[in-house]
């Protein structure tokens, strides 16, 4: 039987405290530490404008051996966020197989939307573990129908290289999320390996048949912004719960903050 975690992170509840780096669930041996916000924090009340969305979650386990593998992690967000990705070119995800994140972001550059960074435990019988981390780059990918993706992709040392390539659909939704991703992650040095950090970046500005446009767009009809998550594991444990952020009403004139560039390519 799976073992429920239902938590809501922004409003505090039994195993769960806030810290100067952001929310915290401990559950049996997992310490799950999350976080995340946007950029900026003032918005209009009805008109959506560019936003940077970050995000971040690490594990450990309170033995300090590893935590369990993520296998499944979903994400959803509030109805006051947009995403928009037409006119983006799309990246083919088998163009990327095999490809470190320097040559990936060559390869697409003209397809990113983000990036980020993970790391990763690998504990092996009769050996003793060892740690192992990646640049994750967040590519625009090919529509599944009418469904937009995303494609995270990234390169682990296991001590043998091993490249990953996550193809993420982000489906639009009635309810109080209006967008959800779902996240396979697949396994790690052969099912040895533990996920203990990531970290993402999302934000690209660019033009369209002559208008600017932003990937990830935001308003603030109600004073916060609200992203809800749902972590699955190997050993059948689910942690769940929400971050909200809050948000601030632009009342006169336009904002001045300008996204970053992405990575150097």
């Amino acid at each position: 039987m799976k073992r429920l975690l239902s938590v809501a992170l922004a409003v505090g509840a039994l195993l769960l405290a806030a810290t100067a780096s952001g929310e915290l669930i401990r559950f049996g041996n997992l310490v799950l530490t999350a976080d995340g916000g946007f950029t900026p924090r003032v918005l209009p009340r009805r008109a959506f404008a560019p936003i940077e969305f970050r995000g971040r979650a690490d594990l450990r386990a309170v033995d300090g051996g590893a935590p369990p593998a993520v296998r499944r992690i979903v994400l959803e967000f509030d109805r006051d966020g947009k995403l928009s990705a037409a006119g983006l070119p799309e990246c083919d995800p088998a163009l990327l197989a095999g490809e470190s994140p320097l040559d990936a972001r060559e390869t697409c550059g003209g397809s990113i939307v983000g990036w980020g960074h993970a790391a990763a435990i690998v504990t092996r019988p009769g050996e003793p573990a060892f740690s192992a981390s990646t640049e994750l780059t967040v590519f625009n990918g090919i529509r599944q129908g009418r469904v937009p993706t995303a494609i995270v992709h990234g390169r682990l040392f296991t001590p043998q290289p091993e490249a990953f390539l996550i193809v993420v659909p982000i489906q639009e939704q009635a309810g109080e999320f209006r967008y959800r991703a779902t996240i396979e992650v697949p396994p790690i040095a052969g099912g040895s390996g533990s996920l203990t950090h990531v970290d993402v970046t999302l934000g690209r500005r660019y033009r369209f048949e002559g208008r600017p446009r932003s990937y990830v767009s935001a308003r603030c009809s109600d004073g916060v912004l609200q992203t809800h998550g749902r972590f699955e594991f190997a050993d059948g444990s689910l942690v769940d719960g929400s971050l909200q952020r809050g948000c601030t009403v632009r009342r006169k004139g336009r904002a001045s903050y300008t996204l970053p560039s992405p990575p150097g390519r």
